[in-house]
């Protein structure tokens, strides 16, 4: 009997995401394969690292050396009041190949076209830098990106901040997703300011979002981080270490759903 294609949706979170990279090591620990990879914003980083033949704990080393100025700079543009550019320096400097075709798994990033609205899937060929960066460009923080063919793409967070179509789109018979959206965020606490409510609204449409894409999932893995900002890389460490143990609790229902 053939065994089943397994993919696994990642989605976004700022910093949050070094939780994924502990997911990728417990399931590489526990030889889980990972036949595809669909990635939103920081899933799309993690997830193109991964799918470019780097391991988990080469990721988290790489990722050690992220900051905010190693990946952002400030724009001139009155489209967005940073530019990540330096995020794809960093990624062609630290990434095995940088091209969709010379991937060692299959991988689709999420962005969304600014005009239209519409969700945009990167995949199969082309740049993985560009690809990364658009699905990275949170809106109004980042420039949009240009892919080149003329449409300017945003974070793929607005349209589909956790890509489980995009991954059983790849051919995922068996899906894992990875929630780093849906746990919460308890550090805002009751909002007292014009802007704290804004930010807290906004998560929540997020969570809505992205909870509202787990029925395409076998399994949902939502690492406990609620308490941790998206903004917050120096947590990196403890991040790393919460996803690990969220996957390692799913990791019988995983293998029980593979067979």
């Amino acid at each position: 009997m053939p065994e089943k294609k397994i993919g696994l949706a990642l989605s976004g979170g700022g910093a949050r995401g070094y939780s994924h990279i502990g997911v990728l090591r417990a399931l590489a620990e526990h030889d889980i394969p990972i036949d595809m990879i669909a990635g939103t914003s920081a899933g799309s980083f993690v997830g193109g690292a991964y799918a470019s033949g780097l391991s988990a704990d080469e990721i988290f080393e790489i990722g050690k050396k992220i900051g905010w100025f190693s990946i952002a700079g400030f724009s001139y543009s009155p489209r967005g009041f940073l530019s990540n550019a330096a995020m794809g320096t960093f990624i062609e400097k630290h990434f095995p190949v940088t091209r969709f075709e010379d991937l060692i798994i299959p991988f689709a990033a999420c962005a969304c076209d600014l005009e239209t609205g519409k969700e945009v899937v990167l995949k199969d060929e082309g740049d993985l830098v560009t690809a990364i960066r658009a699905s990275c460009a949170i809106p109004g923080v980042f420039v949009p990106v240009d892919d080149g063919n003329g449409r300017q793409l945003i974070d793929g967070g607005v349209v589909s901040p956790m890509p489980t179509k995009s991954a059983r789109k790849l051919g995922a018979e068996v899906l894992i997703a990875v929630d780093l959206m849906t746990c919460g965020s308890a550090y805002f606490g009751t909002p007292t300011t014009l802007v704290g409510t804004f930010f807290q609204a906004a998560m929540m449409l997020l969570r809505t979002a992205s909870k509202n894409q787990h029925y395409r999932a076998d399994v949902v893995i939502e690492p406990p981080i609620a308490h941790i900002r998206p903004d917050e890389i120096a947590k990196r460490d403890e991040l790393f270490e919460l996803g690990y143990k969220a996957a390692i609790e799913k990791m019988a229902e995983i293998k029980s759903i593979i067979g």
